[in-house]
Parts: C-alpha cells; structure tokens; sequence
C-alpha cells in the first residue's frame, strides 16, 4: 500500500515550469535518489512534499498521521537550545517525555542534594520506561556520537556551521517519520562519517528520499531513481548504476525518435516545394504537418565532450614549493613542504575542515604569500581558478553574454573552433537558455555558469576547490569527461570520492600538525590503506596491553604456528569477499532486500577481517619477539 500518492503537481516560477504535472507514489521502505541538473527544481519538490512550499496545482494523498522529516540544505536550529533540546523537538510522546527527563537531569546534576529534583526525575526515569523510551534515547545519543557531536549539552550557537549541519542530520534521523527527505548530507562530511550513514540508513525502517551528488553514496541507498529534466520527470527503477543504463537507453530511443522526425520533416518539406497546381484542402493539411512536426522538436542537450580542448602551451616548468611553510598566528598549516608540479599532473589534495587544503591551493595560485620557503610559477602557467567563493555576477547580462566577456571560441588540440553557444550546450545549457538573464539562474545554475566561464580562458593549469559542493551529478560527469580529455594541469581540492577516482591519480593528504604526506594512488586506495593502518594500531596496541600481563614468551605454540603459517592467505581471501560483496551490491539494482542481506554479510566480513587483522598482529609480535 502506497503511503504517499503525488498526482498532477505543477510548480512555476514566473515563466518558468519546474513541474509539470508530475504523478508518482512512494511505498514502504522505498529509498529514491533525485537527481537533476541545477536549476531543474530538486529541493523544490522536497520542500513541496515537506509542506514548506504550495504547488500551483495538483494533490498529495497520504494518511491522516503521515509524517514527513525534511533536513534542507542549509538547516535553520534554535540558536538558544541545546543540542538534546534541538533534536529531541516534536509533539510525539516519546519526544516530550526525552526532553523532560534531559532538562530534569541537567538540572539534578546541578543540584544533587534537591529531594524534589530527586523525586522529579525518579518519575521521568518512570515515564521513559512506560513510554519504551529508552532505546530511542541511546539511538539518539549513538548517532550524535557518530556524526562527532560529544557534548550534548552545548548551545546551537557556540557550534560550527558544519557542527550544526551534523545536529540538523541527527534530528532528522531520529525522529519517527513514515518519509525523510535529506537534500544533500553528505556536504561537509568526511568520509568515515558518510560510510556510517550509509549503513544507517540501510536499516531505516521509513522511506526516504535523496538529493545528493555523492554518487557512490547514491549507487548504495538507493533502489529507485527520480529524474527531474525540464519539468518532466522520469523514474528508473534500481540505484544510480541501473539508472545510467536505462537513461542511456531512453535518450538512444529519443535520439531515433529525433532522427525520424527529421526525415519525416525532410520529405514534407521537399514535397511542399516542388509546388502544388492548387491550393487544395489536402495541400493545407500538408503545411498544417509540416508546421506541427517543426513545433514537436524535442530539444537535446549535448552532454558529452566529443572533442578534447586545447589550452595556451605549457613548458616543463609548471609550478615547484621548496621549503614552504604556512601559519597563521601561532598554529601551523603547512610546515617545510616540497613539491614539484609537473606537466600532465592530476593531484587531489585532501584532509580535514580546516586544515589548510584551500590555504595551499592559493598559495599555489600566488594568492597568499608563505611565511617561509618560495613558490617559482613557470612562465608558460596560466591558471584558470573554480574557487568556493561566490563570484560577483552581473545578473543584468545574459547568460551567453557573461561567457563571452572571456572568449567568443575556444580551440580544440586538432585546431578546432567552438564557439561559446556549443559550449554552453556542452555545460548544460541548452540554445533556448542562453539569452536568459542572470539573475533568474538558481544558484547552482550560476555556479555552473561560473564553471564554463573558468575554462573559457583556456588554462593550461586548472585549480578547482571543491567542485562538487554546488553542481549536481549531470554537471559533473560533463566536468570529469572534460577533465579526461583537458591537456594540462589539474589540482583540486575535494571531499567526493567518486570525483576524485575518477579524476586524480595521487594525493597530498593533510595528516595535522602541517604535516602534509604524498600518496600514490587512488582516493578509493588511500581510504583502505588508512583502514588497515587504523586495525594495525589497534591490534598492537591490544597485543602490548596483554604483553604487559602476561610479560615475554618464548615460542608459538603448535596451534599458534598453525594459524600463523595460513593467517595471510586467511586475510587474503577475507579482502577478496569483500571486494565480491561490493561488485553485488553495485550489480543489485532495485532488489532492496538482496542489497540489506549483502550489506550484512559485508559487515560480518569487516568484522572478522579486522579481528584477523589484531590477530596477525598479534602473532606477528610473537615471532619478532622470538627472533629477536
């Protein structure tokens, strides 16, 4: 049975039709991804469904107790609350009865020689237990500790903005809801936090649905997707996997429907101008098609780069750091860095909020000055710089006039020309979109717009700091396809995953303390790596505890020798299980409880992997220990 039904709902801004009448139904347990270029009216839809926003026309149909939790992009908390209070908002029962017994213990704590505090709280401790309170509370509590917020009892507005994002991710999770619709929460999360809310909500008893350009976050959620594309939308049963082999699929059958209509057209055309000897009644039926098959066209927007784009020459000196060091005040970001860019460089630079990854870009660009060693920028460098910043737009230009200010064309390797209107098509933006004003762009339109314009300038070293906080899935495929293809330089600053598999090759990590190390490889690789370097601590540490107790041992026992000639080929075998489970959950598709079932022998596999992990350690020590 459906617990939501959607019928004919239309949402317009001005001339512009977001929705139109668009019709769908969510069931139980359903988990959609939404997905859409900027501007086309994602977050809209969510807040339409929340209740947030009126549409113009249509219904939504649901029961009388259906509930909705919405977490908005930018959330908006009660500065004056506590974290406890914010989270534990609602009229439910269970709700109210946590936040009295919170308030009712903060306030014993305070006073704790208080007999009628003592009797206060000792009657909500009864009401939690009637109200079955009990495992909502340490849910609430795990999942604060989860997403890094530890004190509970802080007011909203001593947090960060990030701090606050994680509190609105948390109510939201643990309210009871029959939907919850999330615009992109993975923003600001690192990596550990967004694989433990990808297992969380995998056992979400609610439906839900998803805005997010995290497309490995998208690929392992979801069992449906929702495309929003010029007010229409298309639904694609299986995870973001599926959808990209059946949207392939659907613009193939467009595309022909396309090719069709032109010979169609052609052949009308051709016949109306041989002329007609009268003006009969079925020659005005002929013009009348002709006139009816113009106005069917269906507008196509070119999505890939079929052409690899030139850029100014760049010599062999590119950009090189010697002895660079970076602080501000008395807290160091960068201390003693050496660094040669080099010709055809892809580099991720990442690390933690605040670390100094936008800090080491700009020094990169010559933006901010060291305060010890230097920077030599080649003479051949030209950089073309996607800040996070917000550039001032002129909003009274036109969109195709804003990328003309740069260049009117560009040049391909093979000396090409094309024009600014073909690559705005390229990015997006369609032919009939192009003399739009500014102004009347959403913010990730803009954003995209902003984007174009940077490469415009045909840069031969491209910096872009995190590029997928503003643009959605479509633009960055565009992006990582142009990247692909672009000549020079890149070096960006990225939290994303899939982005940085795609585009970089190595790394430089931000480990704290200005420490910057070099990796080698994959982002996907450097997480796995810091995995097994995290069960490797925790196994040693284990194993020097227990030395401690039982002080030093001679020799393996038979059994120990046993496991200790087959524990590698053990572990071995462990990864690769793992890496069969992860190949599955991809390949499942919509089969929601094939991908639940997957999930949970993966977390068994985990499970044991880092015990034989502790155990090898542990066994390793050993043998050290004898041979030495």
């Amino acid at each position: 049975m459906s617990i939501l039904i959607v019928e004919k709902l239309t949402k317009t801004y001005g001339d512009k039709t977001l929705f139109n009448q668009l019709s769908f139904t969510i069931e139980p347990k359903q988990r959609i991804g939404v997905i859409g270029i900027n501007g086309t009216g994602k977050s809209t839809l969510l807040k339409v469904l929340a209740g947030i926003e009126g549409a113009d026309n249509g219904k939504l149909i649901h029961a009388n107790d259906f509930h909705v939790e919405y977490l908005p992009q930018q959330p908006q908390l009660d500065e004056q609350l506590t974290v406890l209070e914010q989270i534990y908002y609602g009229d439910s029962q269970i709700m109210r009865t946590m936040r009295a017994y919170e308030q009712a213990m903060i306030t014993l704590e305070q006073q704790p020689n208080n007999e009628e505090l003592q009797k206060q709280f000792l009657r909500y401790q009864q009401e939690m237990d009637q109200v079955e309170a009990w495992e909502a509370n340490t849910l609430a509590k795990t999942v604060l500790t989860k997403l890094g917020i530890t004190n509970f009892t802080a007011k909203i507005d001593t947090l960060s903005g990030g701090q606050k994002k994680r509190v609105a991710i948390a109510k939201a999770l643990i309210q009871p809801a029959d939907l919850l619709l999330l615009d992109e929460p993975t923003n600001h999360l690192d990596n550990e936090t967004i694989e433990w809310l990808e297992g969380f909500l995998a056992q979400y008893t609610g439906s839900l649905m998803v805005i997010t350009h995290d497309r490995y976050f998208l690929n392992r959620i979801t069992n449906q997707m929702f495309e929003l594309d010029r007010g229409n939308l298309y639904q694609y049963e299986g995870n973001y996997q599926t959808y990209l082999e059946k949207k392939a699929e659907r613009e193939e059958q467009e595309s022909l429907q396309e090719s069709k209509r032109q010979n169609l057209l052609r052949r009308e055309l051709a016949w109306l101008q041989r002329g007609a000897k009268a003006r009969t009644t079925k020659q005005k039926a002929r013009i009348q098609r002709v006139e009816a098959l113009k106005e069917d066209k269906t507008e196509t927007i070119v999505r890939d780069f079929d052409f690899a784009i030139g850029s100014k020459r760049l010599g062999n000196d590119v950009i090189e750091l010697q002895g660079v060091t970076k602080r501000y005040n008395e807290k160091t970001l960068i201390n003693q860095l050496d660094y040669l860019i080099v010709p055809g460089e892809r580099l991720g630079i990442i690390g933690p909020n605040g670390s100094g990854k936008t800090t080491l870009l700009n020094i990169l660009a010559g933006r901010v000055p060291v305060s010890e060693g230097y920077v030599k920028i080649g003479e051949t460098v030209k950089i073309g710089y996607y800040t996070q910043e917000d550039e001032e737009i002129n909003g009274d230009l036109r969109v195709v006039e804003y990328i003309k200010e740069v260049a009117e064309v560009v040049h391909t390797i093979d000396h090409q020309v094309i024009t600014a209107e073909q690559m705005l098509e390229r990015f997006l933006f369609p032919r009939s979109m192009q003399w739009t004003y500014i102004r009347r762009l959403s913010g990730g339109e803009r954003r995209r717009l902003y984007l174009l314009r940077v490469l415009m300038t045909e840069p031969n070293v491209l910096f872009l700091d995190e590029p997928t906080n503003d643009l959605d899935t479509q633009t960055l495929t565009v992006l990582e396809d142009y990247l692909e293809q672009f000549p020079g330089v890149v070096v960006t600053v990225s939290h994303d995953r899939y982005f940085l598999d795609r585009v970089v090759d190595h790394l430089l990590t931000f480990e704290g303390n200005g420490v910057v190390e070099r990796f080698q490889g994959h982002y996907s690789d450097y997480l796995e790596k810091k995995r097994q370097e995290a069960a490797m601590r925790s196994a040693t540490e284990k194993v020097e505890k227990e030395q401690v107790k039982k002080g030093p041992r001679k020799k393996l026992s038979y059994r120990d020798q046993k496991e200790w000639e087959g524990i590698e080929d053990h572990i071995t075998e462990l990864e690769e299980k793992l890496v069969k489970i992860e190949e599955d959950i991809s390949s499942a598709g919509s089969d929601f409880g094939k991908i639940q079932d997957l999930m949970k022998e993966q977390q068994k596999l985990n499970d044991e992997l880092e015990k034989t992990m502790e155990r090898w350690e542990e066994l390793s020590l050993l043998v050290e220990e004898m041979e030495s």
